[in-house]
């Protein structure tokens, strides 16, 4: 079932868990065309919030420095920040 959590406040996991669901019910195609609209309408909102996480998260990584051994030395932003 799909939950009247709001989108925003979910998690990324909580987020793709549930558009899993929604691809699941659009494709048996088994959902009245009205629930069908409402399903892909929440499945765009929802891939859109995981998208929005998923940027955030790249952001966030950091590549490991190294020194000429090959041992770490920190890191740094993945733009070179």
């Amino acid at each position: 079932p799909m939950t009247d959590q709001p989108v925003a406040e979910m998690s990324f996991e909580d987020a793709m868990s549930e558009l899993t669901r929604v691809v699941d019910h659009l494709e048996k195609g088994d959902v009245p065309l009205e629930q069908s609209i409402k399903l892909y309408e929440r499945g765009a909102v929802l891939r859109k919030h995981c998208e929005a996480k998923l940027k955030d998260a790249e952001e966030k990584v950091a590549a490991i420095t190294t020194d000429d051994t090959g041992a770490p030395t920190g890191t740094v932003p993945l733009d070179g920040n």
